[in-house]
């Protein structure tokens, strides 16, 4: 297990236990050397929620004994014996909770709730007296010492480099006593992200909305009322009835198309309101993590917790995040403005009597685009069934990197509706296994994602392991005979979370903590966010958007209104999310007095009347459901990484539509330079390897239409326009 990935407690895990009756003749899964399975994929269908505790605890105590050998070995510290042998460390673990982080997030229950809440402190404080032991970080620091004189390859100078500031990081210089603290805190936090996930996930099931009057159901699209009167009969609920949930395929479309102005902001209310009040309420939670953290900072030497967040990603400071976004935000809340006065105006137009508020935005957002571009979503999902958009990202995999994939029906899948497929690399190869999981139901937490259930590595005896890759979704369900037709969104996540998946899937890197997605955090969205780039180029297009009832390839004159309202609500769409990411630093600076409150909706509000945020627009993610800097520490401080990736991703591929979408050198290049390299090279020099220069933000701008301008700001100068 490498060291990057003994945070499992805050991360992939959401650890508990239940407390195992186990039958002692049983063979447990996880405990054998192989799985016995195609590629070794976990025979899902054999592992038993008993399973996990035993093999959990026989895994981390393996893992103290590797660790202890380490540090009992009288030879002198070299990369293998300390550095290698620590990524080694932890085989039965690692493949345990893997296989449990995922199945806690896509397939949640009562017992996995147990399990998670049992077993998560467990894994910190195990992880925790690794990373403080002073034996273990006095080899790791004789290494750190001798690496330059040791003849190692560059890869293997940043892995000790990047090991000896993990290990700094989690305190292995702190005096014993804040040592203790600092585990205490750790602790503290495994706590509260379980408790923000468990309250999250009860909130959002908890809330629906029945409808009984057909009349409120006017604007909706049929395949929208068909899933609504599907979810209203999975609730028992008579003939008559439909049922809206928080989940994206049942809000958004009801948000952007309902006539019901009520109906509308209901939704709304419900949706920003998500675990903020009564048995769910988020709020107390927030008060502990920010204490928490801002505790946790102070001890390890930081001003704040943002500081501690950003020190060792390319950002370096929370300062220089927070320039990128003002560069942003400024031209996108003047966007704003003007997209608002296009709605008022139409509703003005139309008699409506309304003053816009931001339960209308997405409602007369649409109606301007139908009414500027002739552009109806509706008309447009019919080319982008499930399927066909499948096929168009494998078709996307293999014209630019000359992968296949072919499914595996009878492969092992941890539910139904799973599908499998061998990758095969350009000889015919295997490369790694990838599994899709694309439709919404109650056990599985909202948004999309990409995660391994197995890594990659190249051992220096010769060992080689591939990825099992898996990408997860929560898109628009097929409703009676029509098949899942995507919303452009939709299409455009699929293509994201793919772009993840082919960064662990084409991952070339040795060393486990560098393979894959194991790079600097503000790197890590670039491979998924330049791979939406073609999920709407005509080239790609002809080859998969096809209509789902005649079989006709989308036809030239959609496209160009595609292409048209491209830059459509871009205003709205920037300023909610640099928002958040703005609040998400906001978060990190904030170091509240011993026994102080605070008030998440009061701070929320501080923070956006000092931004000056448009009355219409709120943050992408309220704090009570912003899982992403609440739920775990993965994107705390962090959230600001998705423009920061943005402004290379645009800028990176400003370079493949001046040689070609497909160019066969163009597209090697990042290949061998970002996916195939992951971790092993510092992540600007790898961007600069590919595109020639550091990337600007204008690039950014201009993919959104907030400038037309060609005048380049680089992302590291003070200011900007």
């Amino acid at each position: 297990m490498n060291m990057k990935k003994m945070a499992l407690a805050a991360c992939i895990v959401a650890a508990g236990s239940f407390a195992a009756s186990a039958d002692q003749a049983r063979v447990n899964p996880f405990l054998q050397p192989s799985y016995g399975t195609v590629y070794d994929i976990p025979p899902f269908e054999s592992i038993s929620y008993d399973d996990y505790i035993p093999a959990i605890r026989q895994g981390i105590a393996e893992r103290e004994a590797e660790i202890q050998a380490i540090i009992v070995n009288r030879a002198t510290p070299d990369f293998d014996n300390t550095i290698l042998a620590m990524e080694k460390a932890g085989r039965t673990l690692s493949r345990v909770m893997r296989v449990f982080g995922a199945l806690n997030e896509t397939d949640n229950s009562p017992e996995m709730e147990a399990i998670n809440a049992e077993i998560s402190p467990i894994i910190s404080a195990a992880s925790d007296e690794i990373m403080m032991n002073p034996q273990l970080f006095a080899k790791v620091k004789s290494v750190y010492d001798r690496r330059n004189d040791m003849g190692l390859s560059p890869a293997q100078i940043k892995d000790v480099e990047d090991t000896y500031t993990e290990f700094v990081r989690a305190g292995a210089l702190l005096s014993d006593t804040d040592k203790a603290a600092l585990k205490e805190v750790n602790l503290k936090l495994s706590d509260l992200y379980l408790a923000f996930n468990r309250n999250l996930l009860s909130a959002t099931n908890a809330f629906r909305i029945v409808v009984n009057d057909p009349k409120r159901l006017s604007g909706l699209p049929e395949s929208s009322v068909a899933q609504a009167a599907d979810a209203a009969r999975e609730a028992g609920l008579p003939e008559g009835n439909w049922v809206f949930t928080l989940q994206a395929p049942s809000r958004l479309p009801l948000l952007q198309y309902a006539d019901d102005r009520e109906l509308r902001r209901e939704m709304y209310e419900g949706y920003v309101n998500l675990a903020s009040s009564g048995e769910y309420n988020n709020g107390p939670v927030i008060n502990d993590i920010v204490h928490a953290r801002a505790r946790k900072a102070a001890l390890l030497g930081y001003p704040d917790y943002a500081s501690y967040m950003t020190a060792n990603v390319m950002a370096k400071n929370p300062a220089a995040a927070e320039d990128l976004l003002m560069q942003i935000w400024r031209p996108a809340v003047k966007r704003v403005g003007e997209e608002v006065a296009e709605m008022q105006a139409l509703a003005d137009k139309e008699g409506a009597g309304i003053t816009i508020a931001p339960h209308d935005y997405y409602y007369y957002a649409e109606k301007v685009r139908r009414d500027k571009y002739a552009l109806d979503e509706d008309e447009v999902r019919a080319y982008f069934a499930i399927d066909n958009v499948r096929k168009g990202i494998f078709t996307m995999a293999e014209k630019l990197y000359g992968v296949k994939f072919v499914e595996m029906p009878e492969a092992p899948k941890y539910h139904p509706e799973v599908k499998v497929y061998d990758v095969l690399d350009t000889d015919g190869s295997h490369l790694a296994v990838f599994m899709t999981d694309y439709f919404p139901r109650a056990s599985k937490r909202q948004g999309a994602w990409m995660d391994e259930m197995q890594g990659s590595f190249v051992d220096p005896d010769g060992t080689v392991q591939r990825p099992i890759v898996f990408n997860v979704g929560n898109f628009t369900r097929p409703a009676g005979d029509t098949p899942a037709l995507l919303t452009l969104d939709e299409v455009e996540t699929m293509f994201h979370e793919f772009g993840h998946g082919l960064h662990g899937m084409l991952s070339r890197a040795a060393l486990r903590s560098q393979s894959g997605t194991n790079v600097d955090r503000d790197m890590v969205e670039l491979p998924s966010q330049i791979h939406e780039h073609w999920a709407l180029e005509p080239e790609l297009l002809r080859d998969y958007a096809f209509h789902y009832k005649t079989g006709e390839v989308i036809p030239d004159s959609l496209v160009a209104k595609l292409q048209a309202a491209s830059t459509h609500n871009q205003g709205f769409t920037t300023t909610e999310l640099a928002g958040a990411a703005l609040l998400d630093l906001k978060w990190g600076a904030l170091n509240p007095a011993a026994g102080e409150q605070v008030d998440a909706v009061a701070f929320e509000a501080k923070v956006a009347a000092d931004l000056g945020m448009p009355s219409q627009v709120q943050f992408r993610y309220r704090s009570p459901y912003f899982r992403h800097i609440f739920g775990s520490d993965g994107y705390a401080s962090g959230y600001y990484t998705y423009l920061w990736a943005e402004v290379l991703d645009t800028d990176g591929f400003e370079l493949f539509a001046e040689k070609g979408i497909f160019d066969p050198e163009t597209a090697a290049s990042f290949k061998k330079n970002i996916l195939e390299a992951g971790g092993s090279v510092d992540a600007m020099e790898t961007y600069v390897r590919f595109r020639g220069h550091k990337p600007s933000v204008d690039a950014l701008l201009r993919n959104r239409g907030l400038i037309d301008d060609t005048h380049d700001t680089d992302i590291h100068q003070k200011g900007g326009k």
